[in-house]
């Protein structure tokens, strides 16, 4: 079992329901990653940016998205996660797609759809919260507004990392950075955020600060400008912490109903 998982964070820019130009970008981002890269993340509907209007693409854009994620993984020997529109028996779903090098794939629809852009009406939620094992973690996905719902998030089933992809807007970027730093204190696990940077076709500005902290709150990576940042996330960190504190044995215990 491996004990250390190198992380890279892709922020850029999104043209505005461009998927192939979008592809072609992050691709010649990911030219030069580290070749010990273990997991590659992008951010939030980084084929279209956060669009209420998926309707206006084709009807496989999701699944050739998809395709291409899987090849990428495959050149680069590493996973891949983001979010895309993907058309599923008639509804669209604001899907993040998990894919890995050694040929899984995993997907998460994300739970809480933003109603004040009407996401709500052009996408269905999920209803599913996976906890994906790879290569010796327990990862948690998450989607951008699904941060500020921490119960959603509540770490029962000893999960070691939480991993939002986001279009997290300017004017409330201070709740994005508390929020993170938060959701890794209160489940004692890494908590990765990946946002975008450049402005959309609603003329949203977004401002990246795409951020890791360990399971303390300390950060790791926080960063403001485009490009490919890296952060190595030690499973002891986590085990230990918990072993030392136990605060997650004092949890409150519940059930959700969705």
């Amino acid at each position: 079992m491996k004990t250390k998982l190198k992380v890279a964070l892709v922020q850029s820019e999104v043209v505005w329901q461009e998927p192939e130009t979008n592809r072609n970008n992050f691709e010649k981002l990911l030219q030069d990653l580290d070749s010990d890269t273990d997991l590659i993340v992008l951010p939030e509907m980084f084929t279209t940016g956060f669009t209420m209007q998926p309707e206006q693409l084709p009807s496989d854009e999701g699944n050739v998205t998809k395709a291409w994620m899987q090849r990428i993984a495959n050149e680069k020997k590493s996973a891949i996660t983001g979010s895309v529109p993907f058309l599923e028996q008639g509804s669209y779903r604001n899907r993040l797609f998990f894919m890995t090098y050694e040929g899984d794939s995993y997907h998460y629809d994300k739970r809480h759809t933003f109603t004040l852009a009407g996401e709500d009406k052009v996408y269905r939620a999920g209803t599913e919260r996976p906890i994906i094992s790879y290569r010796g973690f327990r990862i948690c996905p998450m989607i951008c507004y699904d941060l500020r719902f921490p119960v959603w998030a509540r770490n029962t089933d000893d999960y070691d990392v939480l991993l939002y992809v986001a279009n997290w807007p300017k004017p409330r970027i201070t709740a994005w950075d508390t929020l993170l730093k938060a959701r890794a204190i209160e489940n004692m696990a890494y908590c990765i955020g990946v946002n975008r940077v450049g402005s959309d076709a609603s003329q949203l500005e977004y401002p990246g600060h795409s951020a890791v902290y360990d399971g303390l709150g300390a950060p790791l990576v926080h960063q403001k400008e485009k490009g490919v940042f890296y952060a190595t996330l030690q499973k002891e960190h986590v085990m230990n912490i918990r072993e030392k504190l136990r605060f997650l044995n004092d949890r409150d215990e519940f059930s959700l109903k969705v």
